[in-house]
């Protein structure tokens, strides 16, 4: 298996001009959130094919990537914004600003393919409510949660997320 990332010179000279490591914001946010979601697809799709997948042409292979990437995405960001924190801690401010960034702020209707803006609106609004479900988590139960989703194929992880939906909040 060989990976390639594609990164645009476009955002590459948006991330050397607004550095993330200086601070996130809202200059800086779109192209690291690119950046990262790239990392991703790559290392699932290596993750998957190493597991014996090799329906990547298949519509819940990509479904399944841009889930796990919004997802994984969202924890990476945390992480991030934590580390400019002097507590270290990520305030509500800060999810719902990562939120707005991550999940609000797409336009799946800037897609022409009615496939590609179905496939984007459903992983979108399946990663904001499993996130949300993620936060209510502490530190153990987040982790168990996590590598268990990770586990799932697409469809699980979509039935996964509506019966959370469904059973409302802890």
């Amino acid at each position: 298996l060989y990976v390639g990332i594609y990164y645009s010179r476009w955002l590459i000279e948006q991330l050397e001009q607004h550095d993330p490591r200086a601070g996130l914001g809202d200059r800086n946010i779109r192209s690291l959130i690119m950046f990262v979601e790239e990392i991703n697809h790559a290392l699932h799709a290596a993750l998957q094919f190493k597991c014996g997948s090799r329906e990547i042409a298949s519509e819940d292979f990509a479904r399944n990537l841009e889930l796990q990437a919004q997802v994984d995405t969202y924890l990476v960001l945390l992480l991030f914004v934590a580390f400019f924190r002097k507590t270290q801690r990520v305030s509500r401010t800060d999810r719902r600003w990562l939120r707005f960034h991550l999940f609000a702020r797409q336009c799946p209707e800037a897609f022409r393919d009615k496939n590609l803006r179905g496939r984007y609106l459903e992983t979108s609004q399946l990663a904001a409510s499993y996130t949300h479900y993620l936060d209510t988590l502490n530190g153990q139960r987040r982790l168990d949660e996590i590598r268990r989703f990770h586990s799932l194929d697409y469809g699980a992880k979509r039935a996964r997320i509506l019966a959370l939906m469904d059973s409302g909040p802890n």
